[in-house]
Protein backbone atom coordinates (compact mmCIF):
# COMPACT_ATOMS: atom_id res chain seq x y z
CA UNK A 1 0.00 0.00 0.00
CA UNK A 2 0.93 3.82 -0.83
CA UNK A 3 0.88 4.49 3.09
CA UNK A 4 2.98 1.93 4.49
CA UNK A 5 6.95 2.67 4.31
CA UNK A 6 10.33 0.58 4.98
CA UNK A 7 11.23 1.05 8.95
CA UNK A 8 14.40 2.83 9.32
CA UNK A 9 17.44 1.91 7.42
CA UNK A 10 19.49 1.06 10.67
CA UNK A 11 17.09 -1.16 11.90
CA UNK A 12 18.55 -5.10 11.28
CA UNK A 13 18.32 -6.77 7.76
CA UNK A 14 15.61 -8.91 8.73
CA UNK A 15 13.25 -5.94 9.58
CA UNK A 16 13.63 -3.89 6.49
CA UNK A 17 13.01 -7.33 4.65
CA UNK A 18 10.26 -8.92 6.64
CA UNK A 19 7.67 -7.60 3.75
CA UNK A 20 9.91 -9.22 1.24
CA UNK A 21 10.48 -12.22 3.29
CA UNK A 22 6.53 -12.70 4.24
CA UNK A 23 5.78 -12.34 0.13
CA UNK A 24 8.06 -14.82 -0.70
CA UNK A 25 6.55 -17.40 1.85
CA UNK A 26 3.08 -16.47 0.98
CA UNK A 27 3.80 -17.00 -2.89
CA UNK A 28 5.33 -20.36 -2.25
CA UNK A 29 2.08 -21.40 -0.09
CA UNK A 30 0.08 -20.94 -2.93
CA UNK A 31 2.25 -22.46 -5.37
CA UNK A 32 2.15 -25.76 -3.38
CA UNK A 33 -1.30 -25.40 -2.67
CA UNK A 34 -1.75 -24.89 -6.77
CA UNK A 35 0.16 -28.43 -7.11
CA UNK A 36 -1.42 -29.52 -4.65
CA UNK A 37 -4.78 -29.28 -5.89
CA UNK A 38 -3.82 -30.80 -9.90
CA UNK A 39 -2.87 -33.61 -8.30
CA UNK A 40 -5.52 -34.62 -6.26
CA UNK A 41 -8.02 -33.71 -8.41
CA UNK A 42 -10.08 -37.13 -7.92
CA UNK A 43 -10.11 -35.90 -4.17
CA UNK A 44 -13.88 -35.21 -2.63
CA UNK A 45 -14.85 -31.64 -2.15
CA UNK A 46 -16.05 -32.34 1.60
CA UNK A 47 -12.13 -33.18 1.94
CA UNK A 48 -11.50 -29.44 1.84
CA UNK A 49 -13.16 -28.46 4.94
CA UNK A 50 -10.33 -28.12 6.98
CA UNK A 51 -9.75 -24.94 8.24
CA UNK A 52 -6.47 -23.34 7.50
CA UNK A 53 -3.99 -21.96 10.24
CA UNK A 54 -2.77 -19.60 7.99
CA UNK A 55 -3.37 -16.03 9.03
CA UNK A 56 -5.35 -14.13 6.99
CA UNK A 57 -3.00 -10.88 7.76
CA UNK A 58 0.41 -10.37 9.39
CA UNK A 59 0.35 -8.39 12.50
CA UNK A 60 3.11 -6.20 13.58
CA UNK A 61 3.33 -5.52 16.98
CA UNK A 62 5.96 -2.48 17.21
CA UNK A 63 3.64 0.11 15.11
CA UNK A 64 6.20 2.88 16.32
CA UNK A 65 8.85 1.09 14.23
CA UNK A 66 6.77 2.38 10.61
CA UNK A 67 6.90 6.27 9.48
CA UNK A 68 4.14 8.24 8.01
CA UNK A 69 4.41 8.92 4.45
CA UNK A 70 0.57 11.11 4.21
CA UNK A 71 -1.07 13.54 6.51
CA UNK A 72 -4.49 11.88 7.92
CA UNK A 73 -7.39 13.83 7.76
CA UNK A 74 -10.61 13.78 8.97
CA UNK A 75 -12.82 10.27 7.07
CA UNK A 76 -9.31 8.38 5.91
CA UNK A 77 -8.72 5.22 5.89
CA UNK A 78 -5.73 2.84 6.35
CA UNK A 79 -3.23 0.74 7.70
CA UNK A 80 -1.57 3.98 8.85
CA UNK A 81 -4.56 5.43 10.67
CA UNK A 82 -5.11 1.76 12.48
CA UNK A 83 -1.18 2.33 13.78
CA UNK A 84 -2.05 5.81 15.16
CA UNK A 85 -5.07 4.99 16.82
CA UNK A 86 -3.32 1.59 18.59
CA UNK A 87 -0.40 4.34 19.36
CA UNK A 88 -2.49 6.93 21.12
CA UNK A 89 -4.52 3.60 22.53
CA UNK A 90 -0.83 2.62 24.30
CA UNK A 91 -0.11 6.27 25.55
CA UNK A 92 -4.09 6.23 26.81
CA UNK A 93 -5.20 8.78 25.11
CA UNK A 94 -8.15 6.97 24.03
CA UNK A 95 -9.08 7.31 20.05
CA UNK A 96 -12.24 4.67 20.47
CA UNK A 97 -12.13 1.99 17.91
CA UNK A 98 -9.06 0.97 16.70
CA UNK A 99 -10.87 0.20 13.19
CA UNK A 100 -8.29 2.28 10.71
CA UNK A 101 -10.98 5.11 9.80
CA UNK A 102 -9.78 8.59 11.33
CA UNK A 103 -13.09 10.18 12.57
CA UNK A 104 -14.34 12.07 15.58
CA UNK A 105 -13.23 9.78 18.22
CA UNK A 106 -9.62 9.47 16.91
CA UNK A 107 -9.63 13.30 16.27
CA UNK A 108 -10.44 14.40 19.99
CA UNK A 109 -7.70 11.88 21.35
CA UNK A 110 -5.37 13.59 18.80
CA UNK A 111 -6.03 16.97 20.08
CA UNK A 112 -5.65 15.71 23.75
CA UNK A 113 -2.28 14.34 22.54
CA UNK A 114 -1.41 18.39 21.34
CA UNK A 115 -2.42 19.72 24.39
CA UNK A 116 -0.67 17.28 27.62
CA UNK A 117 2.25 16.42 25.38
CA UNK A 118 2.97 19.70 23.48
CA UNK A 119 0.86 22.14 25.81
CA UNK A 120 -1.09 23.26 22.51
CA UNK A 121 -3.70 25.83 24.05
CA UNK A 122 -6.80 24.85 22.40
CA UNK A 123 -7.12 27.39 19.80
CA UNK A 124 -3.85 26.40 18.12
CA UNK A 125 -4.54 22.57 18.12
CA UNK A 126 -4.27 21.05 14.59
CA UNK A 127 -7.13 18.53 13.21
CA UNK A 128 -4.97 16.27 11.75
CA UNK A 129 -1.72 14.03 12.20
CA UNK A 130 1.03 15.35 10.20
CA UNK A 131 4.06 13.16 9.28
CA UNK A 132 6.01 15.55 12.07
CA UNK A 133 3.36 14.95 14.37
CA UNK A 134 3.06 10.78 14.22
CA UNK A 135 7.26 11.16 14.61
CA UNK A 136 6.61 12.71 18.02
CA UNK A 137 3.71 10.25 18.69
CA UNK A 138 5.97 7.07 18.47
CA UNK A 139 8.86 8.66 20.04
CA UNK A 140 9.54 7.66 24.07
CA UNK A 141 6.71 9.89 25.50
CA UNK A 142 6.45 10.36 29.04
CA UNK A 143 3.17 12.18 30.73
CA UNK A 144 4.07 13.08 34.70
CA UNK A 145 1.15 15.23 36.88
CA UNK A 146 1.27 18.81 38.03
CA UNK A 147 0.76 17.41 41.05
CA UNK A 148 2.50 13.74 42.13
CA UNK A 149 1.95 14.39 45.87
CA UNK A 150 -1.94 13.87 45.91
CA UNK A 151 -4.38 10.68 46.61
CA UNK A 152 -3.57 7.90 44.96
CA UNK A 153 -6.09 8.28 41.91
CA UNK A 154 -6.30 12.26 41.42
CA UNK A 155 -7.41 13.86 38.25
CA UNK A 156 -5.94 17.14 36.48
CA UNK A 157 -8.02 19.44 34.55
CA UNK A 158 -6.06 22.14 31.95
CA UNK A 159 -8.48 25.04 30.86
CA UNK A 160 -6.35 26.27 28.84
CA UNK A 161 -5.41 23.13 26.48
CA UNK A 162 -8.91 21.92 27.20
CA UNK A 163 -7.60 17.84 28.36
CA UNK A 164 -8.25 15.93 30.97
CA UNK A 165 -5.99 13.09 32.76
CA UNK A 166 -6.45 10.90 35.39
CA UNK A 167 -3.19 9.72 37.41
CA UNK A 168 -3.17 6.37 39.63
CA UNK A 169 -0.28 6.68 41.21
CA UNK A 170 1.21 9.29 39.23
CA UNK A 171 0.69 7.36 36.18
CA UNK A 172 -1.95 8.10 33.61
CA UNK A 173 -5.10 5.50 33.29
CA UNK A 174 -6.81 8.17 30.87
CA UNK A 175 -6.47 11.36 29.01
CA UNK A 176 -9.11 12.78 26.91
CA UNK A 177 -10.06 16.19 24.93
CA UNK A 178 -12.79 18.07 27.29
CA UNK A 179 -15.24 21.16 26.68
CA UNK A 180 -15.36 23.17 29.67
CA UNK A 181 -17.41 26.34 30.38
CA UNK A 182 -17.62 28.94 27.68
CA UNK A 183 -17.35 31.89 30.13
CA UNK A 184 -20.59 33.41 28.49
CA UNK A 185 -23.95 34.59 30.05
CA UNK A 186 -27.09 32.63 29.20
CA UNK A 187 -30.85 32.69 29.93
CA UNK A 188 -33.09 29.71 29.08
CA UNK A 189 -35.58 27.39 30.07
CA UNK A 190 -34.17 24.13 31.80
CA UNK A 191 -35.27 21.10 33.36
CA UNK A 192 -33.54 20.03 36.61
CA UNK A 193 -34.46 16.14 37.58
CA UNK A 194 -34.47 15.40 41.81
CA UNK A 195 -31.44 15.48 43.55
CA UNK A 196 -29.68 17.83 41.46
CA UNK A 197 -28.74 21.42 42.14
CA UNK A 198 -31.81 23.78 42.83
CA UNK A 199 -33.82 21.09 42.93
CA UNK A 200 -34.04 19.55 46.51
CA UNK A 201 -37.75 17.68 45.93
CA UNK A 202 -39.20 14.90 44.31
CA UNK A 203 -40.58 16.08 41.04
CA UNK A 204 -38.68 17.72 38.09
CA UNK A 205 -38.63 21.13 37.77
CA UNK A 206 -39.30 23.03 34.24
CA UNK A 207 -38.43 27.33 34.80
CA UNK A 208 -36.47 29.86 33.47
CA UNK A 209 -32.91 30.54 34.56
CA UNK A 210 -30.05 32.79 33.64
CA UNK A 211 -26.37 32.18 34.83
CA UNK A 212 -22.87 32.25 33.38
CA UNK A 213 -20.90 29.62 31.93
CA UNK A 214 -17.58 29.41 33.83
CA UNK A 215 -15.44 26.45 35.03
CA UNK A 216 -14.03 27.40 38.35
CA UNK A 217 -9.85 26.39 38.63
CA UNK A 218 -8.97 25.59 42.35
CA UNK A 219 -8.59 22.55 43.96
CA UNK A 220 -11.77 19.60 44.67
CA UNK A 221 -12.53 16.37 44.78
CA UNK A 222 -15.65 13.69 44.06
CA UNK A 223 -18.71 13.81 46.10
CA UNK A 224 -21.61 12.40 44.19
CA UNK A 225 -22.12 10.49 41.14
CA UNK A 226 -25.63 9.56 39.27
CA UNK A 227 -25.77 7.07 36.42
CA UNK A 228 -27.53 7.50 32.97
CA UNK A 229 -29.21 10.29 31.62
CA UNK A 230 -29.59 13.76 34.11
CA UNK A 231 -31.17 17.08 33.64
CA UNK A 232 -29.91 19.85 35.45
CA UNK A 233 -29.67 23.78 35.43
CA UNK A 234 -26.19 23.18 34.01
CA UNK A 235 -27.76 20.83 31.21
CA UNK A 236 -28.23 17.57 29.84
CA UNK A 237 -25.51 15.18 31.74
CA UNK A 238 -24.50 11.47 30.82
CA UNK A 239 -23.25 9.62 33.62
CA UNK A 240 -21.98 12.66 35.85
CA UNK A 241 -19.55 12.49 38.73
CA UNK A 242 -19.69 15.77 40.63
CA UNK A 243 -16.80 17.79 42.15
CA UNK A 244 -18.26 21.33 42.79
CA UNK A 245 -22.02 21.51 43.76
CA UNK A 246 -23.47 20.96 40.62
CA UNK A 247 -20.60 21.27 38.23
CA UNK A 248 -19.68 17.77 36.90
CA UNK A 249 -17.28 15.88 34.65
CA UNK A 250 -19.94 14.20 32.50
CA UNK A 251 -20.49 12.47 28.80
CA UNK A 252 -21.91 14.58 26.26
CA UNK A 253 -22.84 14.64 22.39
CA UNK A 254 -21.10 16.90 21.49
CA UNK A 255 -17.50 17.83 22.55
CA UNK A 256 -15.83 20.33 20.22
CA UNK A 257 -11.89 21.78 20.63
CA UNK A 258 -13.18 25.03 22.03
CA UNK A 259 -15.36 25.67 25.44
CA UNK A 260 -18.68 25.06 25.16
CA UNK A 261 -20.23 24.14 28.00
CA UNK A 262 -22.38 25.63 31.16
CA UNK A 263 -19.85 25.01 33.41
CA UNK A 264 -19.30 21.18 33.65
CA UNK A 265 -16.52 19.28 32.25
CA UNK A 266 -17.84 17.61 28.71
CA UNK A 267 -16.29 14.54 27.83
CA UNK A 268 -16.53 11.81 24.69
CA UNK A 269 -19.89 9.48 25.23
CA UNK A 270 -17.44 6.77 25.06
CA UNK A 271 -15.08 7.58 27.53
CA UNK A 272 -17.97 8.54 29.94
CA UNK A 273 -18.93 4.83 30.06
CA UNK A 274 -15.94 3.71 32.15
CA UNK A 275 -15.03 7.30 33.40
CA UNK A 276 -16.92 6.95 37.01
CA UNK A 277 -14.87 3.03 37.59
CA UNK A 278 -11.41 4.85 37.25
CA UNK A 279 -12.30 7.63 40.52
CA UNK A 280 -14.00 7.51 43.36
CA UNK A 281 -15.48 9.76 46.52
CA UNK A 282 -12.62 11.93 48.03
CA UNK A 283 -10.26 11.93 44.65
CA UNK A 284 -8.73 15.16 44.20
CA UNK A 285 -9.30 17.16 41.70
CA UNK A 286 -7.20 19.92 40.58
CA UNK A 287 -8.34 22.63 38.04
CA UNK A 288 -5.68 24.70 36.02
CA UNK A 289 -6.53 27.72 34.05
CA UNK A 290 -3.01 28.31 32.97
CA UNK A 291 -2.95 31.84 34.82
CA UNK A 292 -2.43 31.11 38.34
CA UNK A 293 -2.00 27.68 40.32
CA UNK A 294 -5.50 25.79 41.91
CA UNK A 295 -4.31 26.41 45.37
CA UNK A 296 -4.19 30.04 45.10
CA UNK A 297 -7.82 29.85 44.35
CA UNK A 298 -8.64 27.64 47.08
CA UNK A 299 -11.80 25.81 46.08
CA UNK A 300 -14.41 28.25 44.92
CA UNK A 301 -17.94 27.71 44.33
CA UNK A 302 -19.12 28.10 41.05
CA UNK A 303 -22.14 30.70 39.79
CA UNK A 304 -25.21 29.28 40.55
CA UNK A 305 -28.67 29.65 38.18
CA UNK A 306 -30.73 32.77 39.16
CA UNK A 307 -34.59 33.23 37.96
CA UNK A 308 -35.33 34.55 34.65
CA UNK A 309 -37.86 37.34 35.68
CA UNK A 310 -38.85 37.04 31.66
CA UNK A 311 -39.61 33.32 31.12
CA UNK A 312 -42.72 32.24 29.97
CA UNK A 313 -43.80 28.35 30.17
CA UNK A 314 -44.02 27.16 26.72
CA UNK A 315 -44.98 23.81 26.74
CA UNK A 316 -47.47 21.82 29.30
CA UNK A 317 -46.00 18.48 30.20
CA UNK A 318 -46.01 16.51 33.91
CA UNK A 319 -43.72 17.48 36.45
CA UNK A 320 -43.37 13.67 37.14
CA UNK A 321 -40.51 11.63 36.09
CA UNK A 322 -38.94 8.33 36.34
CA UNK A 323 -35.90 8.21 38.29
CA UNK A 324 -32.55 5.69 37.75
CA UNK A 325 -32.76 3.14 40.59
CA UNK A 326 -29.46 4.01 42.15
CA UNK A 327 -28.75 7.27 43.13
CA UNK A 328 -25.97 8.44 45.41
CA UNK A 329 -25.30 11.18 47.88
CA UNK A 330 -22.42 12.72 49.28
CA UNK A 331 -20.14 11.83 51.59
CA UNK A 332 -20.38 12.86 55.07
CA UNK A 333 -16.39 13.43 55.82
CA UNK A 334 -14.86 15.47 52.72
CA UNK A 335 -11.18 15.60 52.58
CA UNK A 336 -9.21 18.37 53.40
CA UNK A 337 -7.96 20.51 51.07
CA UNK A 338 -3.93 21.58 50.78
CA UNK A 339 -3.99 25.12 49.61
CA UNK A 340 0.02 25.11 49.59
CA UNK A 341 1.61 25.20 46.09
CA UNK A 342 3.69 22.29 45.62
CA UNK A 343 6.73 22.55 43.36
CA UNK A 344 6.14 22.92 39.75
CA UNK A 345 6.27 19.36 38.07
CA UNK A 346 4.67 19.67 34.39
CA UNK A 347 4.36 17.12 31.44
CA UNK A 348 7.34 16.19 30.31
CA UNK A 349 8.14 14.50 26.67
CA UNK A 350 12.03 13.07 26.99
CA UNK A 351 13.96 13.37 23.76
CA UNK A 352 11.51 15.51 21.69
CA UNK A 353 12.75 19.12 21.16
CA UNK A 354 9.72 21.24 19.52
CA UNK A 355 9.11 25.15 18.78
CA UNK A 356 5.56 25.64 20.33
CA UNK A 357 3.52 29.10 19.87
CA UNK A 358 3.80 32.02 21.46
CA UNK A 359 0.11 32.20 22.56
CA UNK A 360 -0.71 32.17 25.97
CA UNK A 361 -4.30 32.24 25.28
CA UNK A 362 -6.41 31.02 28.66
CA UNK A 363 -9.43 28.61 28.14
Amino acid sequence: MADDTSPPSDEPWFVRWRHAVVAAVVLAAVAALSVANRSDSSTPAAASTSTSSTPDTVVIDDVTSYTLSRTLKDGMKGDDVKRVQQRLKDLKFDPGRIDGIYGGDTMMAVWAFQAVVLNLPYETKSDFVTPVLWDLMRSDVVVKPRRQKSTPTHVEVYLREQAMVVFKDNVPALITHISSGDGKDWCEEVVIDPGEEGNKGKDRVVRGECGKSVTPSGVYYFYMRKYGLRESGLGTLWNPVYFNYGVAVHGAMNVPKYPASHGCIRIPMFVSEYFPALVQYGDRVFVFDGVKEPEDYGSPPPYFNGVDPNWKPTTTTSSSTTLPGATTTAPSGAPKVSTTVPSATTTVVPIVTTTLPTSTTTG
